[in-house]
């Protein structure tokens, strides 16, 4: 297989083979694209994801990377087709030799000072930058670091390139997807009463790190739900507590289990939700909710296309439901997913009904839904179904099963 080439069957417009090397250039392009609209000589990224999203590196810490002083830093020049990465990791994607430098600590004020140094090479003096996020370090040396004022929001400008998948992209997405299907069908089978929570985690990661994941961003939940909302922790919000962390809790026959994990392929994250029963068959409760779920993405999907503002979806959603959120509140009926494993578009969040009013899908999207159908007194039912936007509708990303509804 040619360098740069990995393969995945898929149907519709998503190619059988992404191209890595051209996904890459063509990343940044548009942020060198998006710089240009906004006046900027140069970013300076320190979000992971962003910094993934720019060098094409991978950081297998994801998010809980924040919390380590030797995370990557990536430096895109508005003048430079090849991004600048500040990295410890050895292995990194295929950047010019002089594009990839030793690690530095912006968590420090000295570390601060030496990355400013090195900032001055790469960037002349008067130069206007963006930055995506601050440290505390930063934060003191700015007036140092930022001689020549105040940088931009640089997070507004890779938010805005990551919107829309290119067919490479969506590919790659993908294959993120079937690695995590992989891991959750070796989980299912061996799925009975007795077996405990952390076993089934073992059986997930030893699958899809075998299948080539790069990293496991969300550790599975097998949250156990209660019958009743009452019967559940408290919390804050009032509302179901979900997720809770994984535990060597044995599980028992009947148990109503909901599942969600995300791992990461090239940078991409998959996303994966379903409601499971250990050891035995829905009710006949327990189908009318799945029913129910199903008749909810029907109608969501039903008004889902390019153009579609985000409350065309949420009134579709409300109007089977009976006019009710079937949704858990705290989160959303529905987010976008790729470099990130939540990201725009955020469809029913707490952003406000202005917000999705004012927003809509475009080509090249792709969005998870998931609404929830909780019926108190038989716990709910809760499953996650990705889509990519199209001009006309939609495409899906998955087709992993619903049993054993």
């Amino acid at each position: 297989m040619p360098a740069g080439l990995m393969e995945r069957a898929a149907p519709g417009r998503i190619p059988a083979l992404a191209d890595l090397d051209r996904m890459r250039a063509e990343r940044t392009e548009r942020l060198r694209a998006a710089m240009g609209e906004q006046g900027l000589d140069a970013i300076v990224l320190l979000g992971n994801t962003n910094v993934v999203y720019a060098t094409g590196a991978t950081w297998p810490l994801g998010d809980p990377g924040r919390a380590n002083f030797e995370q990557p830093v990536a430096v895109v020049l508005a003048d430079d087709e090849w991004p600048h990465l500040f990295s410890p990791l050895p292995d990194e994607p295929a950047l010019p030799a002089d594009h990839v430098h030793g690690p530095v600590y912006l968590d420090l004020d000295e570390g601060v000072r030496e990355f400013e140094r090195r900032l001055g090479e790469l960037v002349a003096p008067g130069a206007t930058i963006g930055v995506d996020e601050w440290t505390f370090a930063m934060a003191r040396e700015g007036s140092r670091l930022f001689a020549h004022g105040p940088p931009r929001d640089a997070g507004k400008v890779v938010n805005k390139c990551k919107l829309r998948k290119t067919p490479d992209e969506l590919a790659c997405l993908r294959e993120a997807l079937r690695i995590t299907e992989e891991g959750i069908a070796a989980v299912q089978a061996g799925l009975e009463p007795g077996i405990r929570q952390v076993e089934l985690t073992a059986t997930f990661l030893a699958t899809v790190f075998e299948a080539g994941a790069d990293a496991n961003t969300l550790d599975p939940i097998w949250q156990v739900m209660p019958p009743t909302l009452g019967e559940g922790p408290w919390t804050t919000h009032g509302d179901l507590a979900c997720p809770l962390l994984t535990t060597e809790r044995e599980l028992r026959r009947g148990d109503v289990l909901w599942v969600d994990t995300s791992v990461t392929y090239q940078g991409f994250h998959s996303d994966f939700g379903r409601t499971w029963i250990v050891g035995d068959e829905p009710t006949a409760r327990q189908r009318a909710q799945f029913r129910l779920w199903q008749e909810i993405v029907e109608a969501v999907l039903e008004v889902t296309r390019a153009g579609a503002t985000h409350s065309e979806l949420t009134a579709a959603a409300r109007t089977v439901a009976g006019d009710r959120v079937p949704w858990m509140a705290h989160f959303y009926l529905g987010h976008g997913l790729g470099i990130d494993a939540a990201e725009m578009p955020y469809v029913g969040s707490d952003l406000g009904e202005q917000f999705d009013a004012t927003h809509t899908l475009e080509d090249g999207m792709v969005l998870v839904l998931e609404p929830l159908v909780w019926d108190d007194g038989a716990a709910g039912y809760r499953a996650e179904e990705v889509v990519a936007i199209t001009e006309d509708g939609w495409e899906p990303m998955t087709d992993y099963p619903y049993d054993p509804f």
